[in-house]
Formats: C-alpha cells, sequence, structure tokens
C-alpha cells in the first residue's frame, strides 16, 4: 500500500442528507487551497459501502497535494442505518475537522423523501413512510444531536462546525468566510458561482416506467436529456398534515433542544 498523509483528506463534510451538501461541496471546491475528491460522496467509512474497497481506492479520488483536502458524503450521519463510522474514520484521520449542515428537521425530512421517491427506492406516501415515529429513518437522520453523539467521543466540538442552511442560503458569502475561517484557509475568497444552488429537491424528477426500462440501457441517460417529457414525470410535492407535523415535532423537540444547547446555536428559524 502508497500510504501518503498528502493523499488523505483533512476535513470531512459528514451530512446531513438534503442539507446543501452537494452545494457546499461545489463552493469548497471554487478555493484554491482545497480540493475535493473527485467523487463527491465516496462513503469510505461505511462498511456496508466502500471501506472494503481499500486505502488504495480512497487516496485515489485525492490527486493533488494541497493545503486541504476534503470530502462529502452525507450518509456518514445515518445512524444506526450504518455504525461504526466515527471509529474508522478516527483510526485514519484524526485530526480531521469535520462540517456538519442540517436544516429544519421536518423539511428535511420531507425533502429526503422526495429525494427517495424520485429515486424510486420510496413507493409509499408520505404519511405512510412516517408512520412508525420511534424507529423510522427518516426521522433518524433529523436526529442531528444524536448523529453528533457518535462523533463527539472520537472529534471534540472544537474540531466540528454546524452550519445551518438558512445561513447558507440567506448569506452564502458570509457563511462561506465562516467556513473557510474554521478550515484556516483565506476567508475573504469569494466567487460568483457562490450564487448557484445544486440539487434542489423542487427540481426533482421521478422516472415513468418506460424511463426506467430506456435508462438501464447505455445510451439512456443521453435519451433521458433529450426527451424528458416521455421519460420522466414531475413530482407532486407531498402535504404534511397539521396532526402528522406536530407528531414530528413532539418527537424531535428533544434532540433539537440539546443540539442547540450542544452548538450554542439558535436555529430560530425552526418551526420548534
Amino acid at each position: 500500500m502508497n500510504f501518503r498523509f498528502d493523499r488523505l483528506p483533512n476535513f470531512v463534510i459528514i451530512g446531513a442528507i438534503k442539507c446543501g451538501t452537494s452545494s457546499l461541496y461545489h463552493y469548497l471546491k471554487l478555493h484554491p487551497k482545497i480540493q475535493m475528491s473527485t467523487l463527491k460522496e465516496l462513503d469510505f467509512f461505511i462498511k456496508e459501502k466502500t471501506w472494503n474497497r481499500g486505502l488504495d481506492w480512497y487516496q485515489s479520488h485525492f490527486t493533488e497535494s494541497t493545503t486541504l483536502r476534503g470530502e462529502s458524503s452525507p450518509n456518514y450521519t445515518k445512524y444506526p442505518a450504518f455504525k461504526g463510522i466515527p471509529e474508522r474514520m478516527y483510526r485514519l484521520i484524526p485530526e480531521a475537522k469535520l462540517i456538519y449542515i442540517v436544516r429544519d428537521p421536518i423539511q428535511r425530512i420531507v425533502s429526503h423523501y422526495i429525494h427517495n421517491f424520485a429515486a424510486r427506492c420510496e413507493y409509499r406516501d408520505l404519511k405512510e413512510a412516517l408512520a412508525d415515529l420511534d424507529t423510522n429513518h427518516y426521522i433518524h437522520c433529523s436526529r442531528y444531536y444524536m448523529q453528533l453523539e457518535q462523533f463527539l467521543p472520537y472529534y471534540p466540538l472544537s474540531r466540528i462546525l454546524v452550519i445551518d442552511l438558512d445561513d447558507l442560503v440567506s448569506d452564502c458569502t458570509g457563511t462561506l468566510h465562516r467556513i473557510f475561517h474554521f478550515l484556516e484557509v483565506d476567508s475573504t475568497f469569494t466567487h460568483p458561482e457562490f450564487a448557484n444552488v445544486f440539487h434542489q429537491s423542487s427540481q426533482k424528477r421521478r422516472l415513468t416506467n418506460l424511463g426506467v426500462q430506456v435508462t438501464a440501457f447505455p445510451a439512456g441517460g443521453r435519451l433521458r436529456k433529450i426527451i424528458p417529457w416521455l421519460l420522466e414525470q414531475p413530482i407532486k410535492q407531498p402535504v404534511l398534515s397539521e396532526s402528522l407535523r406536530q407528531a414530528l415535532v413532539d418527537v424531535l423537540r428533544g434532540d433539537v433542544e440539546q443540539l442547540r444547547k450542544l452548538t450554542g446555536c439558535s436555529f430560530a428559524a425552526w418551526s420548534f
């Protein structure tokens, strides 16, 4: 194994899923002192995904010797679906800094559901998908304090930056300057592309049955761009009933309060 520390990340965006990790990945790539992995979501520290591909595979996604190297894998904060991630990460990159971007937990749940529905790995309506509030995967991913709790035995809070997506949207440049300062690179850097937003749920479309068949062929991806009106369908935005919304508030309130105490952030725009 050709082990090289200058080919390993020294910071990781650990999530959360549907909280702007794609936009943040692209913004950080623009900084001249930061190299992001050639593939956005490596999922390397997940045993069930790419861990067994080995360190050489992981290092191959960092091709330059730069001041900072980072990767972005929101699946790292999907406990308890994936376990042991902080331990594996700490064994390999103990000095890494972590960035955790969060948003209103209920908005995140709805966006996560739309994401899965668009990918055709969710067929239930939203109410049915959220039927079991205590062991529900969508809800677990919005338990931000619980997710951070898995990392804190290995990475002190001083090495973890929690960012609210609301701040990234309302003041993108200012929020990125905070992140650059945390990463100890030029915090005054700016770029016109900071105005772009990536992978918005409102733009998601679901393949039709014909679309599934067509895109299974090598040229399917090109055809999807040429005749999207035939191969895709718009997704009707799900609406939470007031009773289900209140149930989600009740089940998540304690986690939100713990997150506020841990970070000192108010998350004032959230529905709690």
